[in-house]
């Protein structure tokens, strides 16, 4: 038997919520992880001029970009990341991401569904 019940939505029906440590950015959660038993699957939205400072998460990130442009930290590097990239950051890693497009920057974030520990570094 199937343990979860398939879904299929839009995404324009789901809420898209301000992220208190970001600044212009919103995230809008698509698959929650009551509905996955593996990850969940969020939307992230950092309009021109906004960011999200210098982070660790304790739970790998898996994302591909689907709008806009941003210079992205992750660890030591310094990375631009636009639409159809993909990008990997493991667990542990600091990364911060800024808008540096007229529209704004969009991707979509899978992650494990563990308990995320997220700490701010700047």
């Amino acid at each position: 038997s199937i343990g979860n019940i398939m879904s299929v939505k839009h995404f324009q029906d789901l809420p898209l919520e301000p992220v208190a440590a970001g600044e212009k950015t919103s995230k809008q959660v698509l698959i929650s992880s009551e509905e996955g038993p593996n990850f969940a699957m969020r939307r992230f939205v950092i309009e021109a001029g906004g960011f999200m400072p210098l982070h660790t998460n304790s739970v790998e990130h898996e994302q591909f970009c689907i709008g806009g442009e941003a210079e992205v930290v992750i660890g030591e590097e310094l990375v631009t990341v636009k639409k159809n990239d993909v990008v990997f950051i493991p667990a542990n890693v600091p990364h911060s991401y800024r808008t540096t497009s007229s529209e704004a920057f969009e991707f979509l974030c899978l992650v494990p569904n563990q308990e995320d520990v997220i700490d701010i570094k700047e």
